[in-house]
């Protein structure tokens, strides 16, 4: 049941989807803006996510009555703003004061760690691998991602702010330019399309 050669290649496929040294600028750029939020909150939720899409992800969907095609659009439209951001140096997303760590939910934990391409991945895994080695999988890229997310500001120091603010730009174009891949890749998926 479990096999090292399958978690290995579960572990690293999740690792490049989700990117998170990709998203450090975005993590940095959120703690510049006074988004709030908590290293441990957006890590669960993501988790959360990531579960429940591989044991009932397009079930889930059917029952919002939505299909996979839609929600990768859907994400793929809030990562392409997020990436405009980065690039123009604009906030196009409303950062209410008031709602404490809501920066962990959206848009860290969904859709940047748990996005659509994400959530996707580890659906389509599920006739390839079996459960026991994609949670593993799921679980070591959830303990990166929460060490990355607790050393974002010693990132920030070492790295410093002109590296960084170059870093930011260029993940913004690669965001973007995942966006549009993820968008395409839905589009094409839709009936109609093929």
């Amino acid at each position: 049941m479990f096999s090292l050669a399958d978690i290995l290649t579960v572990t690293f496929s999740l690792f490049a989807v989700i990117d998170i040294l990709g998203n450090i600028p975005v993590v940095l750029s959120m703690k510049h803006k006074k988004v709030h939020f908590h290293p441990g909150i957006a890590t669960a939720f993501a988790a959360f996510l990531m579960i429940l899409f591989l044991f009932g992800g397009e079930q889930f969907l059917k029952l919002m009555g939505v299909d996979v095609q839609s929600f990768g659009v859907a994400g793929s439209i809030v990562i392409f703003i997020i990436g405009l951001e980065m690039i123009l140096g604009r906030s196009f997303f409303k950062n209410d004061g008031d709602l404490g760590n809501s920066g962990s939910i959206i848009p860290l934990a969904f859709p940047m760690l748990a996005g659509a391409g994400t959530l996707t991945t580890i659906m389509s895994m599920r006739s390839v691998y079996s459960i026991p080695n994609i949670i593993i999988g799921i679980l070591i890229n959830l303990v990166i991602v929460y060490v990355v997310l607790n050393a974002a500001d010693w990132l920030e120091a070492r790295l410093g702010k002109i590296v960084l603010h170059a870093m930011n730009k260029f993940f913004g174009v690669i965001l973007v330019a995942l966006a549009i891949k993820i968008f395409a890749a839905s589009i094409m998926m839709f009936p109609g399309f093929k």
